[in-house]
């Protein structure tokens, strides 16, 4: 597999996972867990192709797995895929609200 799916595949996972946790931590921003799921996933997503356009070390290589690389990813995916979700979460509830 190429570094490019093995990077969207991390991004995708560790996005839910930080969408999932900081639904579990702030309960007046969790969009239930498939909203969080999904939320986290697409931020995930976004976030961690960001950061890799902004730090290009990140990408990896072509020359087998780089640990640090693989870490800057999940790190990467799971902070973006948690503000995606809060930030989706305090939207949704306060136009529930309105």
């Amino acid at each position: 597999m190429s570094a490019t799916i093995i990077n969207i595949i991390i991004q995708l996972i560790a996005g839910a996972i930080g969408g999932n946790a900081a639904g579990a931590a702030a309960k007046n921003v969790s969009l239930g867990t498939g909203g969080n799921t999904i939320a986290g996933a697409v931020g995930g997503l976004a976030g961690g192709s960001l950061l890799t356009s902004l730090i290009p070390m990140l990408a990896g290589g072509a020359g087998g797995v780089d640990i640090g690389a693989l870490a800057g990813q999940l790190v990467g995916g799971g902070v973006s895929g948690a503000i995606v979700t809060a930030i989706v979460g305090v939207i949704m509830n306060s136009m529930k609200k309105a």
